[in-house]
């Protein structure tokens, strides 16, 4: 009614009280809040800064037994500050709530590691930006192919882990000028034999046009002249259609380059994947190889068996990162792999 509106207290959901963000930096607050975090609230604190954004489903299947224990516990978290949530629109259902670093959480990864919060270039609006950025569905997407193989580590069957993973972020830092991946991975398998295997990930969502993907070869190809090092690019798709496509733009780019050998390449569709096995380790890889074409798909650590020109890399868990002391604004990337039981009582 005209003359009695809704007041506009009315309109809004109910917030929880949470700390303003004068406090939520305060060496007081910081060190309340430090007594009252498990190692695993620290691990996701790290990841969030390293790989800026995190689905409820991405950090369930990652480090919590169940939805509901990992809401209670996220909720806490909001509540206290270290870290941010956003929940995007979508057309038909509901959006999963998606976690970005807060305030209070980066000040403690700073004082954690010695320094102050300036250092890590930290923003809050440039955090909780993401929610409006045109890359959000890719950067969740990324995030969910190694969330995944996370999940698929802790498995009790399971004889293989991932060792490393590196965010865009990262990436560029160390490779910018030539190409930019997505992503970096590397995998280690105990079983039937020991084996190992880094990539570049490349992950497509068919909204480029395959050519331009094809052209990003070129970076690669330079890039392993430059370092000496050949890495293999794999190259997630949403379709099988898609894939086809994908395939014919990279065989036409691979046979361009004076030596194909630099850049092995294999593809893989997420119509591979199902709800009951989303496990992208499993024999869904089919490697590209312009003088020997195969339909065979491979596991992810057999595809070291299509590229015989790869060095073994042994089977050491380290992360490349920590052996060289790698720091983006201060910070070693975060294992990929959340501390074990023993490790998420609280503190004090």
């Amino acid at each position: 009614m005209i003359t009695n509106p809704t007041p506009q207290r009315s309109l809004r959901g109910h917030q929880p009280q949470r700390p303003s963000q004068r406090t939520a930096v305060t060496s007081g607050y910081v060190a309340h809040l430090a007594r009252r975090l498990t190692e695993r609230d620290r691990w996701l604190a790290r990841m969030l800064y390293e790989h800026r954004v995190l689905t409820t489903h991405q950090i369930v299947e990652m480090a919590w037994p169940s939805v509901r224990a990992a809401n209670m516990r996220l909720l806490r978290l909001y509540r206290w500050r270290l870290i941010d949530r956003f929940q995007p629109f979508v057309t038909y259902g509901t959006a999963p709530m998606h976690y970005v670093l807060d305030l209070a959480g980066a000040a403690l990864l700073a004082r954690e590691d010695g320094l102050e919060l300036r250092d890590l270039d930290y923003r809050h609006d440039r955090a909780t930006g993401i929610a409006y950025s045109l890359h959000l569905a890719h950067t969740v997407g990324t995030n969910g192919f190694f969330s995944a193989l996370v999940a698929h580590s802790s498995r009790p069957d399971t004889t293989g882990r991932l060792t490393a993973w590196w965010s865009e972020t990262r990436c560029a830092r160390h490779f910018g000028d030539i190409v930019r991946p997505d992503a970096y991975g590397l995998w280690h398998e105990d079983s039937p034999a020991p084996a190992a295997l880094e990539w570049f990930l490349e992950f497509d969502f068919g909204t480029e046009r395959p050519d331009r993907l094809g052209r990003k070869l070129t970076g690669y190809a330079k890039l392993a002249a430059t370092t000496g090092i050949t890495t293999p690019v794999l190259v997630w798709v949403p379709t099988t259609r898609r894939e086809a496509r994908v395939r014919r733009a990279l065989a036409a780019a691979l046979a361009d380059l004076d030596d194909p050998s630099l850049v092995p390449l294999a593809t893989s569709s997420a119509d591979f994947l199902d709800g009951q096995d989303n496990d992208p380790t499993a024999a869904r890889w089919q490697p590209l190889d312009v003088r020997q074409p195969s339909t065979r798909r491979l596991r992810l650590t057999e595809l070291t068996r299509a590229w015989p020109q790869l060095p073994p890399l042994g089977n050491s868990s380290s992360d490349p990162a920590q052996a060289n002391g790698d720091v983006v604004n201060g910070l070693l990337p975060p294992s990929p792999l959340p501390p074990g039981p023993s490790d998420r009582r609280p503190q004090g």
